[in-house]
């Protein structure tokens, strides 16, 4: 297999920090499926690994736009043949990879996202998606005029996409929630065929769920005047007036805290999972047409979410 460097392909970025922290980790890595510029879930892989280098003093490997097998391999023998000790896979697909390749290479530490792992040396970490989708749900259904909200997501697999609708739902069972699935991350062109025939339903709240696609569907929503969550980052700059909120996914926190965990001697291998308890997922700023009165019932929900462990539905 051919590798490209500093192409459109495979692109490699050294960002070097002064030595070792003296803790045994010197070099991690982190293999992005999308390029890192999306403003959305490998944007925030990249941050986060650049705040690793300024935090512990390590020296950071980041490549961009791997994922298939064959780069996937090639990248974890290259980082290795660098010394990277601790490897990050920054999406769901790379977690049975990492399962093929742990016991190559034994002194690796393999850390993917969302993903069912087990065994040494690996670890899955895992957002409660369906908890973010959840409270975005339970504000859209305050927000529509039109008791009609639309879910543009990726796959069917995430768990924000029935969250969102169990708590639209539950907090006014008039609401109807049109949900289509694109089928990948990046399709923008078909995420937004689904917005125009949304929009042509009456949809007039729309949750694009997913990270290639979000910015090019919030746009349309903006120049339609209708209203839109944000999705993995904070979108309120998207449009003050269109974003309602964000579904925001403190990726740099999750990091800072494995390789933490690694360097401490920590990190546990297997599925480990994270919530607004953690302070890792919360929803982001709220948009100039949310009324003040809805941000603080929304703000008590999460509140009581996170002392209770349990939803609005469950404590009726």
């Amino acid at each position: 297999m051919k590798v490209w460097y500093f192409s459109l392909i495979i692109l490699i970025f050294f960002v070097s920090g002064c030595g070792s922290n003296g803790n045994g980790l010197e070099k991690a890595g982190i293999l992005l499926p999308h390029p890192i510029d999306d403003q959305g879930w490998n944007s925030k892989g990249y941050q986060g690994m650049l705040n690793i280098q300024s935090t512990f003093d390590i020296q950071v490997i980041i490549k961009e736009d791997i994922h298939t097998e064959d780069s996937i391999f090639t990248s974890v023998k290259e980082m290795d043949e660098e010394g990277v000790t601790l490897i990050f896979g920054h999406s769901s697909l790379y977690a049975d990879y990492f399962m093929e390749l742990k016991d190559q290479y034994p002194h690796i530490h393999f850390v993917s996202f969302n993903g069912e792992v087990e065994g040494e040396n690996v670890t899955s970490v895992h957002f409660e998606g369906y908890a973010m989708g959840y409270f975005a749900g339970l504000l859209s259904s305050e927000m529509t005029k039109t008791n009609q909200l639309g879910i543009i997501a990726a796959f069917s697999f995430q768990p924000e996409v029935q969250g969102f609708k169990d708590g639209a739902v539950f907090n006014r069972e008039e609401v109807s929630v049109t949900v289509e699935f694109v089928e990948s991350w990046v399709d923008s062109t078909k995420a937004i065929k689904y917005f125009h025939r949304m929009k042509e339903e009456g949809v007039d709240v729309f949750y694009p769920a997913g990270d290639g696609f979000h910015v090019e569907v919030v746009e349309e929503v903006k120049r339609s005047g209708l209203f839109a969550i944000g999705y993995v980052g904070d979108h309120y700059d998207l449009g003050e007036q269109t974003i309602l909120t964000s579904t925001v996914q403190h990726v740099e926190k999750l990091y800072e805290k494995v390789v933490n965990d690694f360097i401490e001697g920590k990190l546990e291998s297997g599925n480990h999972y994270y919530d607004f308890a953690d302070e890792v997922i919360s929803l982001g700023e709220y948009g100039i047409n949310v009324p003040d009165e809805k941000r603080d019932w929304i703000e008590k929900a999460i509140k009581e979410y996170i002392e209770t462990g349990k939803f609005p539905h469950e404590l009726k």
